[in-house]
């Protein structure tokens, strides 16, 4: 009689659809993953493995097929079975899951998913595997760390050569690299803003958070799901990193003499930024024009500013860098520009492996431009902030200066930057300018 097959472990299922969405799609996983947990009816504690699973797994990548193609005679393999793979990995060397359990359900997993044909392989690869703690695979596949560092911790950390060079150059010292890369490994925290005349901090609080350090409207949630807590169900609060808050508290702080009525978001999507810049303005009597090139993430603008009072802020979907407003329009503007998101690699660890360095050259001109494009927005007198989700040099100080060299009328008058290891934000740049009057 055949061995009845057992069915896959719904969580690990779960995982493995997300880490497919991720390769076949270029889905983001944070953004795919609800709706996996929603498909599988996952809650609770199945949804926390599957979450770490994926999450992990991504991260992970590079190490995990560094020792995988050491278990093989052959490293070429079917996609989805190097997936299946890189979770049973993730399992046996950075989880607690005892490792008849990880073997046996990714052998059941890969039955489920491929067929029979592969099953004794993945047996055979996670037990070898198994036999060696992570401390000791890094040991075997990563470069040497004292003749070749930068390779070391590219395989040890799980990023890209490229990417550790270009975080080495933005941080101008080695000895916080690896510390560095480590926090890009670590599990982000949930931290939601109230949004000024809207919530407050001390109702998030009620909810179980504590408050952030750095931003005033900033509070850490201690568990549960974000969208339990009715602020952020209502649109009064929201998901938005500290450090992200701290962009748009430095756009709406920023001193300015003279009128203060007007302000641009000139790249908004997805509408964190925008919606806490609109509540600020409502306060302060100004009105918020959200500018998003892409429709469908203008929709997703005006959806996270549904709760401030109408006629504060208003939506358009056009191309930022053909402004649909006259030169001189605004007061203050941000451009929050489209970037690397290397600094964001704790929330979307998938970049690090889609990325690669000639994509900097097109961000690098676009982002130019749109600062332009924000310095010609403001009047004289008025201030910009250019802010991105990545450290990298060429993206941060290379355009502000580069822009500064080009402009006889703009000069710079502060800067930050953010860094996960050091601050437990994401690696936000802001600089913030002034047109001359």
């Amino acid at each position: 009689m055949a061995e009845r097959r057992r069915a896959a472990d719904p969580a690990r299922r779960a995982a493995l659809d997300v880490l497919t969405a991720v390769r076949v799609e270029e889905a983001y996983a944070n953004l795919v993953l609800p709706q996996v947990l929603r498909k599988h009816r996952l809650a609770g504690r199945d949804a926390g493995l599957a979450t770490e699973l994926a999450s992990g797994a991504i991260r992970m990548q590079g190490l995990y097929d560094a020792v995988i193609d050491a278990c093989l005679t052959k490293p070429r393999l079917q996609p989805e079975v190097r997936d299946v793979l890189r979770l049973g990995v993730h399992q046996l060397l950075s989880m607690r899951v005892p490792d008849h359990a990880a073997i046996s359900t990714s052998v059941d997993l890969v039955r489920a998913v491929v067929g029979q044909g592969p099953a004794g392989l993945v047996n055979a690869v996670l037990r070898k595997v198994s036999r060696r703690d992570l401390e000791a695979w890094v040991a075997d596949v990563a470069p040497d760390r004292a003749t070749d560092p930068y390779g070391h911790l590219a395989v040890a950390r799980s990023h890209p050569r490229w990417v550790v060079n270009a975080l080495g150059e933005a941080l101008g010292t080695d000895e916080e690299l690896d510390a560095l890369l480590a926090a890009d490994n670590a599990a982000p925290r949930v931290t939601l803003v109230a949004r000024p005349g809207l919530a407050t901090v001390e109702e998030l609080e009620a909810a179980g958070g504590t408050r952030t350090s750095r931003s005033p409207h900033g509070v850490v949630l201690a568990g549960g799901e974000p969208a339990a807590v009715p602020a952020v169900a209502e649109g009064r609060a929201g998901v938005q990193d500290e450090g992200s808050q701290l962009v748009a508290l430095a756009m709406s702080e920023a001193p300015l003499e003279g009128r203060d009525e007007r302000w641009l978001d000139l790249c908004a999507g997805p509408g964190g930024k925008a919606a806490l810049l609109a509540a600020l303005a409502a306060r302060r009597g100004a009105t918020l024009t959200a500018n998003e090139r892409q429709p469908h993430r203008a929709a997703l603008v005006a959806s996270a500013m549904r709760a401030v009072p109408p006629g504060t802020a208003h939506v358009l979907a056009g191309d930022g860098m053909r402004p649909a407003w006259v030169p001189g329009t605004f007061d203050r503007a941000l451009v929050d520009a489209p970037c690397s998101g290397l600094g964001a690699l704790r929330r979307r660890p998938e970049s690090r492996w889609r990325r690669t360095p000639e994509d900097l050259d097109g961000l690098v001109a676009l982002q130019q431009v749109l600062l332009d494009v924000a310095l010609e927005s403001v009047r004289p007198g008025g201030v910009v902030v250019y802010a991105t989700c990545s450290p990298v040099v060429a993206e941060t100080t290379a355009v502000v200066r580069a822009v500064l060299e080009r402009r006889g009328d703009t000069d710079e008058v502060d800067r930050f930057q953010l860094w996960p290891h050091r601050d437990g934000t994401d690696a936000m740049f802001a600089a913030t300018l002034r047109r001359r009057d």
